[in-house]
């Protein structure tokens, strides 16, 4: 029997990273779902790779059944897609339930997701190719695609460094690109091709985030260098300067892209889904990259002076 049980918390509040950074929908559906799921599978010794794992076969095959124009078939799609979404969930609160966090576990996570949106975007250019669009459709996926990919690196990098500055985040949410460059040259491909490989993903997504926010990563180093540990003084003007994005920052996560998928599935137009992702979504992000460099440029020179 898996020892860890007796150590459960009572409250799925136990499991959230941070209450401030939880949509409404996270806070009030998926995490309380997530919070059962992840008490079923600590009692089955089920590890959260393994829950991401299933969440990712149970969102490929939601992907495959947007392929169909029949509304029904697309419903049924759409319920493993939230069952998929509530078990993205539920591995990372078995992780912290447990005390199983791990950059390899959140690699695998992230790689679920990845999965998941790569068969929802092949099926949709599928099912729009044979509907009889243009060819460029396939452009208009990859591109949405990439999109998809920047802003949910944004959004997370954005998460957590905030939980960071004025939570205490984890130090496996601080690694940078030049540290993991140098662990990924020890690794070698013939003694460790798995975690080589992991690793790799994980390069190329702190890369992304870095070069998506150089004033935050430079905040970052700057706050490592000046900071023993984060004064409070610096603590709660980080979260004064942070949260009113908070919200804006939730609309780029998963939750609104399957509400906007879930549209126009029932409207029978999944080609607009694309067209959100590439023009409403990026034009967000942009903005909110925009604001968030301006507010780490003020707190870099704060942290200088002070």
């Amino acid at each position: 029997m898996p020892a860890q049980i007796t150590e459960l918390p009572p409250l799925p509040e136990a499991t959230y990273k941070a209450r401030e950074v939880e949509g409404v929908l996270d806070l009030y559906f998926y995490r309380k779902i997530g919070f059962w799921l992840a008490q079923v599978f600590a009692r089955l010794n089920v590890t959260p790779a393994g829950v991401s794992l299933f969440g990712a076969v149970c969102g490929v095959i939601a992907g495959h059944l947007y392929f169909y124009r029949n509304l029904g078939t697309n419903i049924i799609g759409m319920a493993l897609q939230v069952f998929a979404n509530a078990l993205d969930n539920a591995d990372g609160q078995l992780a912290r339930l447990t005390r199983r966090e791990s950059r390899e576990g959140r690699v695998i996570d992230s790689l679920a997701d990845h999965l998941i949106f790569l068969s929802i975007y092949v099926h949709l250019a599928l099912r729009c190719s044979i509907e009889g669009a243009s060819p460029l459709v396939w452009l208009l996926a990859v591109t949405a695609g990439i999109s998809h990919g920047l802003q949910g690196a944004a959004a997370d990098y954005y998460r957590t460094t905030y939980l960071y500055f004025v939570k205490g985040g984890l130090p496996v949410d601080l690694d940078s690109f030049m540290i993991l460059r140098e662990n990924y040259r020890k690794l070698r491909w013939r003694d460790q091709p798995w975690h080589k490989f992991l690793l790799a993903l994980y390069l190329n997504f702190i890369r992304q985030q870095e070069m998506l926010s150089p004033h935050l990563k430079k905040l970052r180093e700057i706050s490592n260098r000046s900071f023993h540990e984060i004064p409070e003084w610096f603590r709660t003007r980080y979260r004064i300067s942070a949260r009113p994005m908070f919200k804006l920052w939730g609309l780029l996560m998963t939750n609104t892209r399957m509400l906007v998928l879930f549209i126009f599935l029932f409207l029978g137009q999944p080609i607009w889904y694309f067209w959100v992702e590439v023009t409403i979504l990026n034009m967000l992000l942009a903005y909110l990259i925009h604001r968030q460099e301006i507010m780490s440029q003020s707190l870099m020179e704060l942290a200088t002076t002070r």
